[in-house]
């Protein structure tokens, strides 16, 4: 794949960019571009604003976003973004890639719907830093494309594609940057009409709940198992677990379980079958569904991509 591949403005027919390579974008809009996915793309999509005001819309949630805010959309289900209604023009860097699973929980807090993550506008040092990372993974994707004997075009492309080896990696590290200085550090604000979530770190049981299934995401953990190892019945546990993480202790416990099974596969030569059980899964098939609608890929063909 090449930059010249891609389209500016994407049809029902149009694919997504596919979730091996990391493909970088700055890009200058005015009223009338849009981006319309109605199958969804294979990839993670991060968009980051310079200026102006965007519109994203992940199956029946948006965003609206303006300077400094990121929004990022999960593989899998229908998209589409635009230069909001009424404004003139809508700046900004885009990246489609497959996200480390690390990032989710940086991510998680932020989460307007399932495959929308909203985080609010960054301060201004942090705004410059998110916006030298996005810079130099343009760097290396252009540098990735030319390779040793290229030569750098007379007038940049605004896209470029890193296909992997070590320009992939450093786009990849690039973009952990950008994710954890937007959102892994900060606590994410209360939704509108929504309680306020307190931060995290505010009650040691809790913490103590996410060290275990961190520790062992595949061992047999229930509600009533982790509420009991926190001195807790298992509705209370339930309900402050939920309160301070914006989770259930059984989503967190499945996030923790793909986590996991997504580093076997990446690291290691078991088969898809011992995967599935050294995480937690105790059906392969319901495995491999769960972690293509998480990844945008099944298994074996995150391993494939991963190692090539």
């Amino acid at each position: 794949m090449r930059a010249d591949d891609l389209p500016v403005t994407a049809a029902a027919a149009d694919p997504s960019p596919p979730p091996g390579p990391v493909v970088t974008g700055r890009y200058d809009q005015g009223p009338g571009y849009g981006v319309n996915r109605p199958g969804g793309s294979d990839s993670w999509l991060f968009t980051f604003t310079l200026g102006g005001c965007g519109l994203l819309r992940q199956g029946g949630a948006r965003a609206r976003v303006g300077a400094g805010d990121l929004v990022v959309l999960a593989p899998g289900t229908a998209h589409r973004y635009t230069v909001a209604p009424g404004v003139g023009r809508w700046r900004f860097w885009w990246t489609h890639c497959r996200a480390r699973p690390s990032w989710t929980p940086w991510l998680a807090p932020y989460a307007v719907s399932d495959g929308l993550y909203a985080v609010p506008a960054v301060p201004g040092a942090l705004y410059e830093r998110i916006d030298a990372a996005f810079g130099r993974m343009l760097a290396d994707a252009r540098q990735d494309a030319r390779g040793p004997a290229g030569s750098a075009p007379s007038a940049p492309d605004p896209v470029a594609v890193a296909h992997g080896g070590p320009a992939r990696e450093l786009a990849l590290c690039a973009l952990e940057e950008v994710v954890l200085l937007a959102a892994g550090a900060r606590t994410a604000p209360a939704a509108p009409g929504r309680t306020p979530r307190p931060a995290p770190d505010t009650d040691a049981r809790v913490r103590r709940a996410e060290e275990l299934i961190a520790a062992d995401p595949g061992a047999a953990h229930t509600v009533r198992s982790l509420a009991e190892s926190v001195a807790l019945s298992p509705s209370r546990f339930a309900h402050l677990f939920t309160l301070c993480t914006g989770r259930s202790p059984m989503r967190a416990l499945r996030e923790a379980r793909l986590r996991h099974a997504a580093r076997l596969l990446e690291v290691t030569d078991l088969t898809v079958e011992r995967v599935a059980a050294a995480s937690g899964f105790i059906s392969p098939f319901h495995f491999s569904r769960v972690f293509r609608e998480r990844y945008g890929v099944p298994p074996g063909t995150y391993r494939a991509g991963e190692r090539r």
